[in-house]
């Protein structure tokens, strides 16, 4: 049961996931599924960061968060899907104590720092549409890396406070997750000691990097909105609002998910909605925002053409 003697007490060493699915007949299906999807994510944001890479017509500011946001999405799935293909093709599906400590501190860091990028880009187009002038030298090379390099600070502190705030928690009792990875509202439900001071962090954190991002993303783009709407062209609003579309595609996805994962806190009885949530999550976002962000970019679908094709894309 993965229960380990101190003292009078039960400590928790492993914890057990139970998975998306305990039919066997269903498991190699899934298998395949999720390893196409792991290969599609990866192999995409790799090609999107090599297209900006090697693309100068991409070497701007707005590129640059993309290509962060690349990697950032392939270190999210590479958290959780690995594993959970492990937990397929095998009947062991415990995961040590410490080791669903580090997934925890990874996917949040990791989620925190999307949030975060995911500001600084809405900020980024409201700088090149609303003060068009001043553009280049608020986003100098400087302030772009001074801008991540905050998003991954701010990010890393916070992923740090809730494992080490977990980690003083007592599990003494049920160590089995209805889930496919640990996560703070499943671990709250196993504790076997007062989670009040977790929640309020929590929540503290939510309020921090998921209500004040959304809050200024919403304020950037109703200024960029404004902007838009005063250019008498059709063809400049078009080519306007069509930069910002792709993000706000993104922004809508990563803050949809993550708004369900977390509102059902201290419900008592996790159900396999979390589980579909959490594929959204941590699977189908990531997978999508590479074709999210090429698909209506001539730019980036010329780079992609000549990095997979070695060749320039027909006219």
């Amino acid at each position: 049961m993965g229960l380990g003697a101190s003292g009078n007490d039960s400590v928790v060493t492993e914890f057990v996931l139970l998975g998306l699915t305990e039919t066997p007949a269903l498991k190699p299906i899934l298998f395949v599924i999720f390893l196409f999807a792991y290969i599609a994510t990866v192999g995409g944001n790799f090609s999107i960061l090599a297209a900006i890479l090697t693309e100068p017509k991409l070497h701007t500011p707005m590129y640059f968060f993309l290509g962060n946001l690349s990697l950032l999405d392939v270190g999210c799935i590479s958290v959780t899907v690995p594993a959970m293909l492990r937990h397929f093709m095998s009947n062991h599906r415990s995961i040590p104590y410490r080791s669903c400590l580090s997934q925890l501190f990874f996917f949040h860091l990791l989620a925190g720092v999307d949030c975060f990028l995911l500001t600084v880009m809405a900020y980024d187009r409201y700088l090149a549409i609303c003060q068009p002038l001043t553009y280049s030298a608020r986003m100098s090379w400087g302030t772009q890396q001074a801008l991540a390099g905050m998003s991954c600070a701010f990010s890393f502190t916070n992923a740090l406070t809730q494992t080490v705030a977990l980690s003083t928690l007592k599990f003494c009792g049920p160590n089995v997750i209805n889930h496919f990875y640990c996560d703070l509202p499943q671990l709250f439900q196993l504790s076997c000691s007062s989670t009040q001071l977790n929640e309020q962090l929590l929540f503290v954190a939510a309020a921090f990097m998921g209500v004040a991002p959304l809050v200024l993303i919403a304020v950037s783009y109703a200024h960029v909105a404004a902007a838009v709407l005063r250019i008498r062209s059709a063809e400049g609003r078009k080519k306007a609002f069509s930069t910002c579309g792709s993000h706000l595609t993104v922004v809508g996805i990563f803050y949809g998910t993550g708004v369900f994962s977390y509102m059902r806190l201290g419900s008592v009885e996790a159900s396999d909605k979390d589980k579909g949530i959490g594929i959204l999550n941590t699977v189908i976002s990531p997978m999508l925002n590479p074709v999210i962000y090429s698909l209506r970019n001539p730019d980036v679908q010329g780079a992609l053409w000549r990095v997979l094709t070695g060749r320039q894309p027909p006219k």
